[in-house]
């Protein structure tokens, strides 16, 4: 573990997440990385591409946890920027109304989120983008999709722990036909 991640504040040692996880929810954010025609419409949907600690290949959505004593729009910001790089312009909206509120638990089946290591609670956002996504961290790429290429079966199987469900729910509350 590195010096910075002992000293700063709100920062949880791996122990301490762990621990903390087993006991409690945890807050994240999530967000759907769109661009947008003039009038507002969604054209595309960014997915990222990740390989997993198993060693799978999946897509995901922007997301991590809110640090104590970190905004929800900061932490929103730090994540878009973590995940798709510095010059991606998200346009995050004025008012943090999220489109939902997912619920992920351990256990499979209590909602349609799953997340095998804790029970999280996230507040999730669509934000536009406007800028060059580049992704890094964890993130071997940013695949840009149409609405409908994104709901398609192909892409919803890898979309695990129901991040695909997530993404139907983004896309119908942006007024995707699909």
């Amino acid at each position: 573990m590195s010096d910075m991640t002992e000293t700063t504040p709100g920062w949880l040692s791996s122990d301490e997440l762990e621990m903390t996880r087993a006991r409690m929810p945890i807050l994240y954010v999530e967000a759907v990385p769109v661009r947008v025609d003039d009038s507002g419409e969604v054209t595309s949907v960014g997915l990222l591409l990740r390989i997993g600690p198993d060693g799978t290949v999946s897509r995901t959505l922007v997301s991590g946890r809110v640090l104590h004593h970190e905004r929800v729009r900061d932490a929103l910001l730090r994540h878009l920027e973590k995940d798709l790089g510095p010059v991606a312009l998200p346009r995050v909206p004025a008012s943090l109304q999220p489109f939902t509120v997912a619920e992920y638990f351990p256990t499979q089946g209590v909602t349609p989120y799953h997340d095998p290591r804790q029970h999280a609670v996230s507040l999730a956002y669509i934000v536009p983008v406007t800028g060059d996504c580049r992704p890094r961290q964890d993130a071997l790429d940013l695949v840009w999709f149409s609405p409908q290429d994104a709901v398609s079966e192909a892409v919803q199987s890898e979309m695990p722990g129901g991040h695909g469900v997530l993404l139907k729910q983004a896309l119908a509350h942006a007024g995707c036909a699909i």
